[in-house]
């Protein structure tokens, strides 16, 4: 009943995640400033919109995963998977593969380690996640059958107490 399904590997990448990404959004930052003047209007409000989104996006999911994973809450590591999987790694493939943005060396080697990142991450927490529903599923579903158990039942009773009146017949 005490079985732990936090995942281990997880945890232990969402720790190296959050010593990894100061240094992903300082590198980052740094060649966009420097490569800023040669990049089109669009591509500039493109990427400040990228990386303000994607730091707030990724406080929030490094948050998410620690409490879900720690604590075993599924709504807060399925908020984390469908964060890392539907946001975060679309943003980094995108600044990772998309060559109109201009993609220096140091970039394409920080956006790379955050990728494998996220592909590790969102596989861990899909097979924790799943886990952790099933554990769930059957504490449920046992602590619904002992409480069947032990509420009397209807073929328990004594004939004389599930005798049913027959309304409107006669002695036969």
């Amino acid at each position: 009943d005490t079985e732990i399904v936090s995942s281990l590997p997880l945890q232990m990448s969402l720790y190296f995640n959050v010593y990894f990404f100061p240094f992903w959004w300082l590198s980052t930052a740094v060649v966009l400033y420097l490569k800023y003047p040669d990049l089109s209007d669009y591509y500039k409000f493109i990427l400040v919109t990228i990386m303000i989104l994607a730091s707030l996006i990724e406080v929030i999911r490094l948050y998410l995963g620690y409490m879900g994973n720690l604590q075993e809450k599924v709504p807060e590591l399925a908020g984390f998977w469908l964060l890392s999987l539907l946001l975060q790694l679309p943003v980094i493939l995108f600044l990772l593969f998309n060559e109109g943005l201009k993609i220096q060396p140091l970039e394409r080697a920080v956006h790379i380690v955050f990728a494998f990142f996220l592909a590790f991450q969102v596989i861990t927490a899909f097979v924790t996640l799943r886990r952790m529903v099933n554990k769930l599923a059957t504490h449920f579903h046992l602590k619904e059958f002992h409480r069947l158990e032990e509420q009397p039942s209807f073929y328990s009773r004594g004939r004389e107490e599930r005798a049913v009146p027959m309304a409107g017949r006669g002695p036969t």
